[in-house]
């Protein structure tokens, strides 16, 4: 495996066909042909080994001539919009760090100077550390959007933030099972914006957090372009994550500041329910989210742009709710 050729595996649109592909050096190879006129990305993941096993010998084949730019293709959410989609939350030290501060500033009923703001933020974020246990939330898979579509800002809220984030493709079941063995049950990786609207997130006079409100509208899950298989992955840690508004760096930082790592992920969730082929599992994000910066929110008209090392990138343009859509 380590001399083949490193590929991805999506899901794109072209004059209105909509195919699996292979990509290779950016040319894309509609998978029809080997795999059926009626396959999906989550049909190869139903039999990821021996998936992964055609595809690595048809990377090694291909010719470009065979193939279509990158560029003349729509690339779809790698995986349809069927399964699970798993969230880790408060996931990184840094985020639980900036969070922590943030809350602390703007609580009034607490006077501290920004020496005890840091301490208690850092003291918080250690806690998280030492509590033994991820935080896990469900989101909608309708909410899923291409990488390159438009991120419809829905109301209500306007306080929409971003939270860029390492994906991870399930591929194989998976119920209670050990961290050791989790990574035998990824496929790969991908590329995902976890867009969150902030100021409905918690509902006046209500005591719960409403993540499904504030997280999965539709298009509110920009993911993409395709997931690269674990094996090009030497270490998820290493991978350096990056999220741009209007071209200006955001966010900036790399999967070691993970808390729980993927292996923990994947045995916590799978001991909460059952992880299938095709499920999108969410793992956080690093600081540097819309509040850190004075709350500069998501506007229309605004450009995103999420990139992750060896992963391909995001680009997608804000965009207001169409005129009457509430009722």
């Amino acid at each position: 495996m380590s001399d083949a050729p490193t590929f991805g595996l999506g899901m794109f649109e072209r004059r209105g066909e909509r195919y699996p592909g292979l990509v290779v050096d950016d040319t894309v190879f509609d998978l029809r042909g080997a795999f059926g006129e009626q396959a999906t990305t989550l049909s190869l993941l139903g039999d990821w080994d021996a998936t992964l096993e055609r595809l690595t010998a048809l990377a090694e084949q291909v010719e470009p001539a065979d193939g279509i730019p990158f560029t003349d293709v729509r690339p779809l959410p790698p995986v349809l919009p069927s399964g699970q989609l798993w969230c880790a939350g408060a996931n990184y030290y840094s985020h639980n760090v900036e969070m922590t501060e943030m809350l602390l500033r703007n609580d009034p009923d607490r006077q501290m100077s920004e020496e005890e703001i840091k301490a208690e933020a850092i003291a918080v974020a250690d806690r998280v550390v030492t509590n033994g246990q991820p935080f896990l939330f469900g989101g909608m898979s309708s909410a899923l959007a291409g990488a390159h579509d438009d991120i419809v800002l829905w109301g209500p809220g306007y306080q929409h933030d971003w939270e860029l984030e390492i994906a991870v493709v399930i591929g194989r079941r998976a119920h209670r099972i050990g961290a050791a063995a989790a990574m035998d049950h990824v496929a790969g990786y991908t590329i995902c914006n976890d867009v969150s609207s902030r100021d409905v997130m918690l509902r006046p006079g209500f005591a719960l957090t409403d993540f499904l409100m504030s997280k999965s509208r539709p298009t509110f899950f920009p993911i993409g372009p395709y997931l690269v298989p674990r094996q090009f992955v030497p270490d998820y840690r290493d991978l350096r994550i990056e999220f741009l508004l209007n071209g200006k760096v955001m966010q900036s930082g790399t999967g070691g500041d993970m808390i729980f790592g993927v292996e923990e992920l994947i045995s916590y969730a799978s001991h909460l329910g059952v992880l299938e082929p095709g499920d999108v599992l969410l793992t956080g994000t690093p600081s540097g989210n819309a509040a850190a910066y004075g709350g500069r929110w998501l506007r229309a008209g605004d450009v995103t742009q999420g990139r992750i090392t060896g992963l391909g990138s995001l680009r997608n343009h804000c965009v207001p709710e169409p005129d009457g859509a509430r009722s």
